[in-house]
């Protein structure tokens, strides 16, 4: 009997020292993206302790990673935060010593998303301003960060009653609180909660759709009846190229990367996602130019259909290369055959953290070999490889030696299915929501998901759509909280609730910013409330974001 009860001492001890090691705060919010900085500065704002937890070393996500390119659609849509962070990077780049490489009178912004006169924010930037101004932002808050910890997807989350009590990293540390945000792109936290998700495309007829699922037409009927051009044939083969290792023959096998099994079904889903990238931030400043170098792996089989593309009579540099301030980029894919390593992270959002660094490796593998070979292989024309070889990645921007970014760009993993689901109906206002937490304006976008051979036997890429044209439109509150009966205190404003066409126009990091500072208004209002997210009173939402200065209304072109 005294063995008996020395053992269940010690057990109450162990479990009440457990206790008092969890960290306690209001909001623990996991994932130091862009989501999730807004997303702190809100909590701290309205008076309650939070808590990043950050599983890289770096804060902002793709904002600090090399999308300084702003993808937003209409600007009047983002308000808030997220218009502070724009507000302050035109402040950084009015303080003469920010311009290092470039006079600032030199500099031209020539992307999509042009800073025009008299504007109080400036949309580009490089990816060590961004973290600058993000770091800036967050100084004077009440906020605790976290660097270097991952959550234990196995056992990591505590749950009871439908509540979330505490999280517990792969070190062991923990963290408790009374309410919880997923801020990360992967929804990891979400998963691991039980939370209902989906991956991949859905059917058209999921959701009575028209642009999601397998995407092969140029052209498509849409919601309201017009006949829109879904671009597929944009970053597409404009040329027979072969696909075979041996051209013309079919037992030699296919050229790596394409799918032997074909597209499948028009409007078909599957569990494809679109591909991802890095953004790179390059430079043609000598001094600051880190040549292109080729991987020590190299391959020149995962090159061969872009060197038969130039063969066939491509002439063009196979990249967006948009200018941001000290003579650097923002280089993202186009054409064909780019920086997107397509069909090869289908995998990745429920891979383990060592599949996931693989994946990341196998990706920028890839994109040091595209670029070394645009830039010196002889069978690229000359004049190409003039042009890309005065580029190269910067010295001063990222932490790697060889000048390329940690941060890959995750265009789409995990979506949650929540109580209501935002799907091309919103994305067009045939359906509007009446309990908006922030506006999306861009158009509906994916990037391509395989490479496949059309019964012709020429390679060709699916699943690019490329829908612009409607109005902004409001996301619902209901699509960034789970189901009442599986979560109260949970919060997921990145890998929120919609289809995967509607989530390929909410999916811009303004955005994300945004839902982000609206989570952490729910999740407070909540605590004082003693609520369940569920349960709140929308109406007090809404007035305390309208009070932020958030958008919710649609705004004029």
């Amino acid at each position: 009997m005294k063995r008996i009860y020395l053992g269940l001492l010690a057990l109450i001890i162990l479990t009440s020292c457990n206790q008092t090691n969890a960290k306690k705060y209001d909001v623990v919010i996991y994932g130091g993206t862009s989501a999730g900085i807004s997303a702190a500065i809100q909590v701290s704002r309205m008076g309650k302790s939070v808590v990043v937890i950050e599983p890289t070393n770096r804060l902002g996500g793709l904002t600090t990673g090399g999308l300084g390119q702003t993808d937003i659609g209409n600007k009047q849509a983002i308000g808030g935060i997220a218009r502070e962070f724009y507000q302050n990077i035109r402040i950084y780049y009015n303080n003469p010593e920010n311009w290092k490489w470039q006079k600032k009178e030199d500099y031209k912004d020539g992307g999509q998303t042009r800073t025009e006169k008299n504007e109080d924010a400036m949309w580009t930037f490089e990816p060590s301003a961004a973290l600058s101004v993000f770091h800036a932002m967050i100084k004077d808050e009440k906020i605790d960060i976290i660097y270097n910890e991952r959550l234990n997807r196995a056992s990591g989350v505590a749950k009871k009653y439908n509540l979330i009590k505490s999280i517990k990293m792969e070190s062991g540390k923990e963290f408790s609180g009374k309410m919880f945000i997923d801020a990360t792109y992967e929804g990891d936290l979400m998963a691991s909660a039980g939370i209902s998700y989906t991956i991949g495309r859905e059917s058209n007829s999921k959701y009575n759709e028209t642009l999601n699922g397998v995407q092969t037409n140029s052209e498509t009927i849409s919601l309201n009846g017009e006949i829109v051009k879904t671009r597929s044939n944009n970053h597409n083969f404009q040329k027979r190229i072969d696909p075979y290792v041996i051209k013309g023959n079919p037992e030699s096998g296919l050229l790596p990367h394409i799918n032997a099994a074909g597209p499948g079904k028009e409007g078909d889903g599957d569990k494809k996602i679109q591909a991802y990238c890095f953004r790179m931030c390059l430079t043609d400043h000598p001094e600051n130019r880190i040549p292109f170098k080729k991987p020590d792996n190299y391959n020149e089989k995962h090159y061969e259909l872009l060197l038969r593309y130039y063969d066939a009579g491509f002439g063009g540099i196979p990249w967006i290369n948009s200018q941001m301030p000290n003579r650097k980029t923002d280089t993202n894919n186009r054409e064909a055959f780019s920086t997107d390593f397509i069909g090869q992270n289908h995998y990745y959002p429920e891979a383990g953290y060592a599949e996931r660094e693989e994946i990341v490796r196998l990706h920028r593998d890839y994109q040091q070999g595209l670029m070394w070979t645009l830039a010196y292989h002889e069978r690229i024309p000359e004049e190409i490889r003039k042009r890309v070889s005065v580029w190269g990645t910067c010295k001063d921007e990222f932490e790697r030696e060889d000048g390329w970014q940690n941060q890959l760009y995750i265009r789409e993993a995990r979506r949650m299915v929540s109580s209501y689901v935002m799907t091309q109906k919103n994305c067009e206002s045939i359906e509007t929501v009446d309990d908006a937490v922030g506006l999306a304006a861009y158009g509906m976008d994916s990037h391509h998901m395989q490479r496949y051979v059309t019964k012709g036997g020429y390679v060709r890429n699916e699943g690019n759509i490329e829908v612009h044209g409607h109005p902004p439109y409001p996301i619902s509150y209901r699509s960034i909280i789970p189901k009442k009966g599986e979560c109260k205190n949970l919060a997921v404003p990145v890998c929120l609730s919609a289809s995967h066409i509607a989530f390929g126009s909410i999916r811009m990091e303004p955005v994300f910013m945004v839902l982000g500072q609206s989570a952490a208004t729910a999740s407070v209002i909540a605590i004082e409330g003693k609520k369940g997210l569920q349960e709140i009173d929308y109406s007090n939402l809404k007035e305390q974001l309208l009070k932020d200065k958030q958008q919710l209304k649609n705004v004029d072109h």
